[in-house]
């Protein structure tokens, strides 16, 4: 229970505070930061995502009608890590319960800590029956077997990462996903923009990612200071948004328009330095693929009602509910 309650402190945290406070020396808390490497490594997912894709829009095309968030970008996250993890695909509702519960109930304290619990409990017995019955071939174990300057990692370090993956990696996708089918519904222009030239995929998903990017990272203020006028006391809960960094005209030569062949483009979407999104390479196949798949099978499509969309608050920001039609 002590452990329990530990790992619960921790992960209301950023990941590299987290594993200090469980212990974690430096090394360790460094060596997520891998993840961000591997850009060749996450391509192995590529077709089984687009498999993924194609099942789902299977699903629903000869109705002529679907829901681009709900029936499509909710689902592909969770499933694609899922199967990284080893983890059963038949839990995906359960996930998708518990990343809501964090990510989603700013002001319902007692249904975070549930869900965080109830992530924890979930890794930890994942954690448990891969030392009883090893196996091969997914995340959980290639961690687990992992050393840092000879050592192996710790166990509280496996079950950060999974944390991380599942709620850093389901919900933040999804609305990456959502928000550019949202956009697409809306601007055939740029549909058939894709459609002409291939060859502009790259800087195309790095433009929609700049201008809809999900996420609005929390901090605590260390001390008093006063920034631009706004006064701002020590423990104060801030919020940062990386889409209004991403808008910065100083930055950005017209920074409110979609320009998919933008050449100059660093935007924060994913964060910078050392906080920056581990899973960011797996984020963008995800992207891609998803709305590549899209625009392959529905080429032509658009928003049923566009005042009947519905979206998300708190720190992840993306459609819940996008009805289109085609």
């Amino acid at each position: 229970m002590k452990r329990l309650c530990l790992l619960l402190q921790a992960w209301t945290r950023p990941l590299a505070t987290a594993l200090l406070l469980l212990g974690c020396t430096a090394p360790w808390a460094n060596a997520h930061i891998d993840l961000q490497r591997a850009g060749t490594h996450v391509a192995k997912y590529e077709q089984g995502t687009r498999d993924l894709c194609n099942s789902l829009i299977d699903a629903f095309i000869d109705k002529g009608v679907a829901d681009a968030a709900g029936d499509y970008a909710q689902h592909i996250p969770v499933r694609v890590i899922a199967t990284m993890l080893g983890v059963p695909l038949e839990m995906e509702e359960e996930f998708t319960d518990w990343v809501r519960g964090v990510l989603e109930n700013m002001t319902d304290m007692e249904r975070r800590k549930r869900a965080r619990q109830n992530i924890i409990e979930f890794f930890l017995a994942q954690v448990k029956d891969r030392q009883e019955n090893p196996r091969e071939n997914d995340l959980i174990t290639e961690l687990m077997n992992s050393e840092v300057e000879g050592k192996k990692v710790p166990i509280e370090y496996v079950l950060g990462v999974c944390n991380l993956m599942l709620v850093a990696g389901v919900d933040t996708t999804w609305s990456a996903i959502g928000s550019t089918l949202w956009h697409m519904a809306q601007h055939p222009e740029h549909r058939k923009q894709l459609r002409d030239n291939p060859d502009l995929w790259p800087t195309a998903i790095e433009e929609l990612l700049r201008v809809y990017a999900p996420v609005t990272m929390a901090r605590i203020v260390d001390h008093d200071v006063e920034y631009n006028g706004c006064p701002m006391k020590a423990g104060d809960r801030v919020l940062m948004p990386f889409p209004a960094a991403n808008r910065d005209p100083r930055v950005f030569e017209n920074p409110d328009e979609v320009i998919l062949d933008r050449e100059h483009n660093r935007h924060v979407a994913f964060g910078s330095g050392i906080h920056r999104c581990a899973g960011s390479n797996l984020a963008r196949l995800e992207v891609r693929v998803a709305l590549q798949t899209w625009l392959e099978r529905i080429p032509e499509f658009e928003l049923v009602d566009p005042s009947s969309v519905t979206w998300a608050g708190g720190q992840v920001h993306g459609p819940r509910r996008c009805m289109v039609k085609f």
